[in-house]
């Protein structure tokens, strides 16, 4: 059974991958997620970019008619571009800027696969969630056991006694895409 940890909200960030070199799998799924979000009418916040899941996730939600608002910092332009067709896009100077402003702009946060930049993100967002700067619901969707070594990671972060057991509820782990949704009670 899944817990329902918040009331309906109305945007959702996604942290994910950007890159377009992955197994076709993550890419399908986060659009599958992105059509979820359009249908349910909630606004997804992302990093911006046109390429991997986070451009599958956008494209989707865009494609059903939803809302998307990207938060796409200046200095990534040398690496990837951000999206050019969203509802709306803003353009921030710096990486700490982005993520304050999709904190801002978000009831909740849902990790899917990605990289160093996702982990990056996660980990901040539950760091804010450990000092109480926030109570926003976080869902790390273990997709096909991506997640698998890094969930063991935290696992045994809290057991040796670098964080408090009281860590392991500041998120939830699911591994199905229905889940998602049914944990934010959406």
């Amino acid at each position: 059974m899944i817990e329902t940890i918040s009331p309906k909200s109305k945007a959702v960030c996604v942290f994910c991958g950007a890159s377009n070199n992955v197994p076709r799998k993550f890419l399908d799924i986060g659009a599958e997620f992105g059509r979820v979000l359009a249908r349910r009418d909630i606004t997804l916040v992302y990093g911006g970019g046109d390429c991997g899941v986070m451009g599958a996730v956008a494209n989707a939600v865009m494609g059903d008619g939803g809302h998307v608002t990207g938060v796409f910092p200046v200095n990534l332009r040398n690496i990837e571009n951000e999206h050019k067709s969203l509802s709306e896009i803003i353009i921030v100077d710096t990486m700490h800027e982005r993520k304050m402003n999709m904190f801002e702009r978000s009831d909740a946060f849902v990790i899917f696969p990605g990289g160093f930049g996702t982990m990056d993100e996660m980990f901040e967002i539950l760091t804010w969630k450990q000092l109480a700067l926030h109570d926003k619901p976080v869902v790390i969707f273990n997709y096909q056991g991506y997640w698998d070594p890094l969930i063991v990671l935290m696992k045994n972060i809290i057991e040796i006694g670098f964080a408090k057991p009281v860590t392991s509820t500041y998120y939830h782990v699911v591994t199905e895409l229905d889940q998602i949704m049914d944990t934010l009670a959406f």
